[in-house]
């Protein structure tokens, strides 16, 4: 199994960016797809979640600014990011698991993140 995500960079405040995600070695479409940060110091957090089907949650921060989408055809999922902050700034994990949800635990494969910084 074997998630690779890319996409990160610096970007000033208000920009955006999009961060993808492929992977290989399951069966894509019958897991869900996560997205994970983690700022230095923090815990890895919860950002968004999508099922195989395409419907989404997202943590409250996020919502508004961020969009989460999946190509089954192609094992990728995207995280289009606009509106920056700051606070935004962390290095972003995409994850897969059988469930749903935004506890990390529960996730099975993790991809090798991606770091995005967003400055003022």
């Amino acid at each position: 199994v074997q998630l690779q995500a890319s996409g990160g960079g610096l970007v000033q405040a208000g920009g955006s960016l999009r961060l993808s995600c492929a992977a290989s070695g399951y069966t894509f479409g019958s897991y869900y797809m996560g997205w994970f940060r983690q700022a230095p110091g923090k815990e890895r957090e919860f950002v968004a979640v999508i099922s195989w089907s395409g419907g989404s949650t997202y943590t409250d921060s996020v919502k508004g600014r961020f969009t989460i989408s999946r190509d089954n055809a192609k094992n990728t999922v995207h995280l289009q990011m606009n509106s920056l902050k700051p606070e935004d700034t962390a290095v972003y994990y995409c994850a897969a698991n059988r469930w749903g949800g935004s506890l990390r635990g529960t996730y099975d494969y993790w991809g090798q993140g991606t770091q995005v910084t967003v400055s003022s």
